[in-house]
């Protein structure tokens, strides 16, 4: 009798957990995003930079070493390229500058504005977890993720 008061207790203790881990599984993280005024300020540093003309350029460099080796027409490169859009990498951008506060954005902005040697060797182009980001957005425009069909 003791055993199977034991195998019930054991039993209501594993449905009730088994609900919990498996919303825990599903439920994605959250990503760290600046506020609204500190987006205003990151946009004008990634203007200052000029750097999302190196995620164009990085793009089209992907794009094109694809096209080579793949053997693409020139009308998927085409329509491969046009679908490069800036917007759907902003959001890397902005997780970057998500611990940063408003004060330390301002002074970045005003270095980037300033010292032009910056503007090509920075903190966007040099830190790992962007450039990672980067490579997985242009591997994603190469495969036609954000072709409109």
């Amino acid at each position: 009798m003791k055993k199977l008061k034991k195998q019930t207790l054991l039993v209501l203790l594993v449905c009730m957990f088994i609900p919990f881990v498996a919303i825990s599984q599903t439920s994605a993280p959250k990503v760290a995003m600046p506020t609204q005024q500190n987006k205003i300020i990151i946009d004008k540093i990634v203007d200052a930079a000029h750097y999302k003309n190196y995620v164009i350029d990085f793009c089209l460099t992907t794009i094109n070493e694809a096209a080579t080796a793949e053997k693409w027409n020139d009308q998927k490169t085409l329509e491969t390229t046009e679908s490069i859009n800036y917007k759907n990498f902003k959001d890397a951008v902005y997780n970057m500058f998500a611990f940063y506060n408003e004060i330390d954005l301002e002074t970045l902005l005003k270095t980037y504005q300033k010292d032009t040697a910056f503007q090509t060797a920075n903190a966007m182009t040099t830190n790992d977890a962007l450039a990672y980001n980067l490579e997985i957005f242009a591997n994603d425009v190469v495969r036609g993720r954000y072709i409109s069909k």
